[in-house]
């Protein structure tokens, strides 16, 4: 069920007020479950997304100054060093869009989401 679906949701007919309030709440944890856990962007930095694991892969976006991003899988690529050290790690942040973790503050060095496929 999307976002949107649990914001439409309408209370059942004969439904107690604590009912009531209660599925409200299991809707706004579900709501809350579903948004990622986003990451900073370094500051001063528009940040190139590119369609795979490399600088050798095409540039399908710029990310504005000040973006975060949700970080879906991270793989292994092409070593970048970056405002956050050097690394090989690349994040997947969209469907074939992937930014090197050199950029990303995640507080880590290593991987902190599951690798992608």
């Amino acid at each position: 069920m999307s976002v949107e679906e649990f914001e439409g949701v309408e209370a059942r007919e004969g439904a107690t007020e604590a009912e009531g309030a209660a599925g409200a709440e299991t809707v706004g944890v579900a709501a809350e479950t579903l948004a990622a856990k986003r990451y900073p962007v370094a500051p001063g930095v528009r940040l190139n997304v590119r369609s795979g694991p490399g600088t050798n892969y095409r540039i399908v976006r710029v990310l504005p100054y000040g973006a975060s991003v949700p970080i879906n899988c991270q793989m292994p690529g092409e070593w970048i060093r970056g405002p956050y050290g050097t690394s090989n790690i690349w994040d997947n942040i969209g469907n074939g869009e992937f930014v090197s973790d050199a950029y990303i503050y995640t507080g880590s060095d290593g991987y902190v989401a599951i690798r992608c496929n």
